[in-house]
């Protein structure tokens, strides 16, 4: 931490003067395409991406693909450039969704007859139904349709009284998986597995055509591939004449580093930078989990001219509701020299609603522009408020409150700066965004605010404030950070893994909410998104480990404390840890259905080594000593052969005799022989240093394949990634004989694909964390980046734009599951090698 401290101090001394010209610049450009970039980002809720390589080709999105919409533009002597988002098409309802209208249909779960997307098709033997149609889980479900691999046919019939095919016509649908949709029997939407919300697209010329006078149909099928289950679509005209921002900036670069995503745009005669930052510095508790972002602009002039101009920042209370349908509240205020629209859901169900694939529904968004010169924000009509910007370069009058009942009715929380006359000099500005949850998460059962907050002490005005007041400062910190981050990794691994850690660093931190319980513990609790909702799940404290044990190992144990108290208070009285704590934002005790009795036992005592490690003393595993020994004993007694148990890797099904797991319990033990080292426990040392090595070596002869180690001890040409032995090189104990590591490699660098290494012989799929766990026990740098070039492949090519999975198939290179997830922490786990080899 004192290393950290004082390299940013440095870096940040070194950025004071370096200012204006260069702050809008990256500190390192990057090559890499990010699959979804990061624009405003603190935590599980307040999550807003961009999955497009340029940032005005759509929407922007949380990270569930809901809309949560941010629309920018410059205008330049009277011309509006778009450069952020899509402005919404003014919709004029023909066939509604199930959001205004539950409307009916005939449907079948069978497969129908040839034709069954045909006009024509008869089918009054099928059944009725209001939409929308899905599991009860799901929004506005009129008619349930569920369960694993099953299909849905449905048919919509509606009338068209006028038609004139000058006009703009849109079709509106929501799916959950395969999907595929016809107008009129013409195929309109073709999908893969993938769930998509409110998607919008202008029907084409041949597709208009097939529109008719009277009656139409659209017929869509759906199949659901696991879990979740959804349809639901409409049909719109656009309004004639409707104000919108056509008009495009042209892209010239995208830059992603740790903190702060940088865009450059010619918006014709003029170079517009955008940089969006979310000041998540790892060495700042309070800073890190303030749910305010940044974004700063520059505008110069390129043709040597003088050139009017004003920029243009919209959201809507969108982005503080989880379904588009709920009632809610906006107004405007002024407060300590800042204007602001604040908006939030009318019921306000604070930590009331939990699971997986939501947004948050209550708390307070908050748009906030610094009081000067040619700066104003506005709430009121969402088409209105562009008209004005056009046809004037201003926002149109603001209301001081706004409610909403219906998504059509939804407002526009608007900001601009008119910069006036710009010349090649260029002018700038910053305004700021943030997000007011009241209370984070409920902690066996007490609600608690985020740490920031500082049990109340602080308000959202005070952040807004405090960032407003050391914009200056804090941004030059997070310049240091981005170069911290990159340099790092840069020497441990090249070039292409810096620019991978650097693309990763704001999901990891995002993925998480920082509190305190009631007794001042700090606590840093992971949301399990995409992959089922859990919060505190020690099976992603461990692989995201890495990046906290490098730079700030308090955040480390702050994810591990909750569980040893958990234990330690009679909840949980199992010889092993829990899995997790609840389903986010409620942490009151383990939901999950299974225990991962070696699993979780080898996470928690290894970490807890791993931190005694890199702080040099035991003195935080001192506190729970008498856990570790339990769950200690438990891995010597059950990990050298381990039965038929849930791990982390069965994604192609759990084997018993898992080599690796096996692998996991020896190093949890060894772990706890080196915790008992610092702690003057010798004796006890000995004999489970003893316990490990013997173990260790009764694996090598179970799991000798001759050039590689098995999979599972009694399975026969089968291999598997042994990451879980990356502890045993970095902590130098040589625990395994007969260079077990060095096979292991070398077999490694023979099946690799295109976008990476395998997890093991079953299937082609992956977990890229584990492939930079496996990866960092190379014997150098340059076998290292043999593993990081196809990984690397993987998230600069893959089709499937969402913010990096961790989960993807090595020879296509798109996903298999699972976004956004912290577990990526695990990509520092070469830095960590080398920072604690070196030092």
């Amino acid at each position: 931490m004192k290393k950290l401290l004082a390299v940013m101090a440095f870096s940040t001394a070194l950025l004071v003067n370096a200012q204006t010209t260069g702050f809008f610049k990256p500190v390192n450009e990057t090559a890499l395409r990010a699959p979804s970039v990061p624009i405003l980002v603190s935590d599980p809720y307040f999550s807003v991406w961009s999955p497009y390589d340029n940032l005005m080709e759509g929407s922007t999105e949380h990270w569930t693909n809901a809309k949560k919409p941010l629309l920018g533009a410059l205008r330049v002597d009277g011309k509006v450039y778009r450069f952020l988002g899509k402005d919404k098409i003014q919709l004029i309802p023909i066939a509604p969704m199930a959001g205004v209208e539950r409307w009916e249909a005939s449907y079948t779960n069978q497969q129908p007859a040839d034709g069954w997307q045909a006009f024509q098709f008869d089918d009054s033997s099928w059944k009725k139904g209001k939409a929308a149609f899905g599991d009860r889980e799901m929004k506005h479900i009129g008619t349930e349709w569920k369960g694993d691999n099953t299909d849905i046919y449905i048919r919509r019939a509606f009338e068209l009284a006028d038609l004139d095919t000058n006009e703009d016509f849109y079709l509106t649908y929501s799916h959950d998986d395969v999907f595929e949709l016809y107008l009129n029997g013409e195929k309109i939407v073709s999908t893969d597995y993938s769930w998509k919300n409110d998607i919008t697209i202008a029907l084409s010329q041949s597709a208009k055509a097939k529109l008719r006078k009277g009656t139409n149909v659209i017929a869509a099928h759906c199949h659901n591939t696991v879990g979740g289950s959804y349809v639901d679509f409409g049909l719109y005209r656009g309004k004639k004449n409707a104000v919108k921002f056509t008009d495009e900036a042209v892209q010239k670069s995208v830059n992603v580093l740790a903190t702060s995503s940088y865009y450059t745009f010619a918006c014709g005669p003029v170079e517009l930078d955008v940089v969006f930052t979310a000041p998540q510095l790892i060495d700042d508790l309070d800073l890190l989990s303030t749910p305010v972002n940044y974004i700063s602009y520059r505008v110069r002039s390129l043709d040597k001219k003088e050139h009017d101009v004003q920029f243009y920042m919209e959201t809507t209370p969108e982005l503080a509701i989880n379904e588009n349908t709920q009632p809610t509240v906006a107004r405007t205020l002024q407060k300590g020299g800042i204007s602001y629209v604040e908006a939030g859901s009318i019921d306000q169900p604070i930590c009331d609603r939990r699971g997986d694939l939501i947004c948050a529904d209550w708390g307070y968004l908050y748009l906030a522009g610094v009081n000067g010169k040619g700066k104003s924000v506005s709430l009121g009509d969402y088409y209105g408020m562009k008209e004005s910007f056009v046809k004037n370069g201003t926002l149109a009058p603001a209301k001081t409150k706004w409610i909403t009942r219906k998504e059509e009715d939804m407002p526009a929380m608007a900001y601009v700066h008119d910069l006036g006359s710009v010349s090649k000099e260029g002018k700038d500005g910053f305004m700021m965004m943030g997000y007011d949850d009241i209370y984070s998460v409920e902690y066996m059962y007490e609600k608690r605010m985020g740490y920031w907050k500082h049990d109340g002490k602080v308000t959202i005005f005070d952040a807004f404030e405090k960032l407003r007041d050391n914009y200056q400062s804090i941004m030059e910190r997070c310049r240091a950070l981005d170069g911290l981050i990159y340099d790092d990794a840069e020497k441990a691994g090249g070039k292409k893994y810096a620019e991978i850690c650097s693309a990763a660093y704001r999901q990891v931190i995002s993925a998480h909410k920082l509190f305190t319980d009631k007794e001042g513990n700090l606590l840093w609790f992971s949301k399990e998104n995409n992959s089922n909702g859990c919060i505190n799940t020690v099976d992603l404290t461990y692989p995201s480990a890495p990046l906290f044990l490098v730079y700030n190992p308090d955040l480390a144990k702050a994810m591990m404390t909750s569980i040893f108290e958990y234990s330690a208070s009679g909840r949980w009285n199992k010889p092993f840890p829990a899995h997790d704590l609840g389903t986010y934002p409620v942490a009151n005790g383990q939901v999950y259905g299974g225990d991962m009795p070696i699993e979780e036992g080898g996470n928690m005592v290894i970490l807890a080594a791993a931190v005694s490690a890199i702080e040099g003393n035991a003195d935080y595993a001192k506190r729970y000593w008498d856990l570790l020994t339990v769950w200690t004993d438990y891995l010597a007694e059950y990990g050298q052969d381990p039965e038929n148990q849930l791990c982390t890797d069965d994604f192609a099904g759990h084997w018993a005799h898992n080599a690796n797991l096996s692998v996991k319990a020896i190093m949890g033990v060894a772990g706890y022989s080196e915790m008992a080292r610092m702690l003057g426990l010798n004796e006890v040392a000995d004999k489970y240093a003893a316990t490990a090595r013997k173990m260790a070596v009764k694996w090598e002869e179970m799991a000798n394949e001759g050039d590689h180690y098995r999979l599972a001890f009694d399975r026969k040409n089968t291999w598997s990634q042994k990451y879980n032995m990356v502890w045993d090189k970095m902590w130098n104990l040589n625990l395994f004989p007969n260079n077990v590591i060095g096979k292991e490699i070398n077999y490694y660098l023979t099946k690799q694909n295109t976008y990476g290494l395998a997890l093991d012989s079953r299937k082609e799929y992956t977990k890229s964390d584990w492939i930079i766990w496996s990866a960092s026990m190379s014997p150098d740098k340059a076998t290292f980046e043999k593993f990081i070039d196809p990984l690397y492949r993987y998230v600069d090519e893959t089709t499937t734009r969402v913010p990096i999975s961790d989960w993807h198939h090595t020879d296509s290179g798109e996903w298999v599951g699972f976004k956004a997830r912290s577990v990526i922490g695990g990509y520092w786990m070469k830095v960590l090698m080398d920072k604690m080899r070196n030092d």
